[in-house]
């Protein structure tokens, strides 16, 4: 078994990774941005260090000490407000500077969380693939394809990982305020979306994880999604399943959403809803990953917990 860092460790991946690794057997070095993390309750032996803020310059080199692998999670998420620069400094130099120290401390592989923002915008017109062309659309896209770049070019083996959106109880954004309107007892006017969306459920996103952690002396990028994109209609099917209710779905026309939507000023909230976004994990499975194929059942099982309270 392995010795391994993961930065990140206390956040919505990071938490899951963290515990998975330790049920495998690996000694895991559970880093965050700061101690005490009152919320973070790793398994027992998992040791927990602190890396302090990415956006200031990071010693890494006591938390790579004897690793032979790092998993790095930490970084500034896709949300409105944050400057570019800060994206760049955060999710681009951080890694890059971690990077160097891990290539240093002679560490044998690095796994970085990127993103499939880094590949494109929130509404392609493609099925995307890791031969797709990245044209990230916004300053956190290109910040996560900037540290790709610079990782591929650092001379240590890694893994880039680009998900889709994740689900999970504890998921934040787009999917955890739609499990909120699926849990309001109302019909909600989404019976008439059929653009199909790729999500990857957090089990899936970490048994990635774990599988490339077998992999070594090579370099790849891999598209992370559960096997069947699903539509709007159907994500909202399915938590509300996972509620014990029926789907109550009414098929109101797109377009008059969109114009309701767009007249008070929530047109990016219509993007969202209305885009579809599907990619395709082709090259991963290849390489030997086996993922969940059921997203619909991954889905009402998240919405079943989330209402017992695990997400509330």
């Amino acid at each position: 078994m392995s010795r391994i860092l993961v930065t990140g460790a206390s956040g919505f991946v990071g938490r899951a990774a963290v515990a998975a690794l330790a049920a495998a057997g690996h000694e895991v070095r559970a880093a965050t941005r700061r101690l005490p993390v009152p919320p973070f309750e790793p398994p027992p032996r998992v040791e927990v260090v602190a890396h302090g803020d990415l956006d200031a310059p990071v010693d890494w080199s006591p938390l790579l000490t004897g690793i032979d692998a790092v998993i790095h999670l930490a970084g500034i998420a896709h949300v409105e407000g944050i400057a570019a620069v800060r994206y760049d400094c955060v999710n681009h130099l951080a890694t890059i500077a971690l990077a160097r120290a891990a290539l240093t401390a002679g560490v044998g592989r690095l796994i970085f969380m990127s993103s499939i923002r880094a590949q494109t915008g929130p509404a392609p017109d493609v099925v995307l693939t890791e031969a797709t062309e990245p044209r990230p659309t916004d300053a956190y896209g290109r910040s996560k394809l900037a540290a790709e770049t610079a990782l591929l070019q650092s001379g240590l083996p890694v893994t880039i990982l680009r998900p889709v959106p994740v689900y999970g109880t504890d998921m934040k954004g787009n999917l955890r305020a739609l499990m909120r309107l699926a849990a309001l007892p109302i019909p909600l006017p989404f019976g008439a979306f059929v653009n199909r969306r790729s999500l990857v459920s957090l089990h899936n996103l970490v048994t990635a994880i774990a599988h490339e952690l077998r992999e070594r002396n090579r370099s790849e990028t891999y598209v992370v999604a559960d096997p069947h994109p699903v539509s709007l209609a159907e994500i909202v099917t399915a938590m509300r399943r996972g509620m014990g209710r029926s789907p109550r779905l009414i098929a109101v026309p797109p377009c008059l959403i969109r114009l309701g939507l767009t007249a008070l000023g929530r047109r990016r909230d219509w993007e969202r809803l209305s885009a579809p976004l599907i990619a395709d994990p082709s090259k991963l499975v290849a390489a030997g990953w086996r993922p969940n194929p059921d997203t619909m059942g991954a889905l009402a099982a998240t919405a079943r917990e989330w209402r017992t309270g695990a997400g509330h």
